[in-house]
């Protein structure tokens, strides 16, 4: 072999080697550079899927806090039910299976009278009140209704419990207590909280609000009651 093919050769042979020992190198950097993207789009999917899965969460809890608002702030403030206005109609499932409605009194004068909760103390004494004076209020012409947010069941447990003699209604669903702004902000202990503000309210024979009581204090109530009641 002529020495100019031997130089020849030797530089093939070089550029030969050089790409042999280049190409294991650009082989690992092609590996690395899909493992890099590979674990690009992995992070990418994963941080997809947790703002899709928390999005519902989310939602939830928005829609959750809005009812809350919703449904706290006109229970907050009690329906001011003015003297001489017509009286919001009503019907309710009373104790015994029957309804009672406004309409049910056209003509007469009627006491509704609000209590937080059968079987209670305060509660128990006011109802005892005004049946001990159920028969005074029917000859003068007025009837007289009680009216919680209890369960037919438990007003039927308290009328047999204590002998009452007036009907009992139950509201369960607060129409008629948030109406007669018989439900609102109460406060014990310190702790403001929403409930039944025992409240009495005395319908005339017209059906107009001839007189409201609130924060009622039970001893002497139901003898008040009727006492005004023989005024009209």
């Amino acid at each position: 072999m002529s020495k100019k093919s031997r130089k020849n050769s030797s530089k093939l042979g070089d550029r030969g080697g050089s790409a042999a020992r280049s190409s294991p190198l650009r082989a690992a950097k092609s590996v690395k550079g899909r493992r890099t993207s590979a674990t690009k789009t992995a992070a990418r999917n994963t941080s997809a899927k947790r703002a899709t899965s928390a999005s519902p969460a989310r939602a939830v809890q928005a829609k959750a806090k809005a009812a809350t608002k919703t449904s706290a702030t006109p229970s907050s403030n009690p329906a001011r039910l003015v003297e001489g206005a017509m009286a919001p109609s009503f019907i309710l499932p009373r104790d015994g299976g029957s309804s009672v409605s406004l309409q049910d009194f056209a003509g007469k004068k009627l006491v509704l009278f609000f209590y937080p909760r059968a079987n209670t103390p305060g509660c128990t004494k006011e109802a005892i009140d005004f049946t001990r004076l159920a028969g005074a209020f029917a000859k003068d012409g007025t009837a007289v209704l009680g009216i919680s947010a209890d369960s037919l069941k438990a007003q039927e447990s308290f009328r047999d419990k204590h002998k009452l003699a007036v009907p009992l209604l139950s509201d369960e669903r607060r129409e008629m207590l948030e109406a007669y702004g018989a439900w609102g902000e109460k406060s014990m202990y310190g702790k403001s909280f929403l409930g039944i503000i025992r409240t009495t309210v005395l319908i005339d024979a017209k059906g107009r609000i001839a007189k409201v009581w609130r924060n009622v204090r039970v001893d002497g109530h139901a003898e008040e009651v009727l006492a005004f009641a023989r005024t009209l």
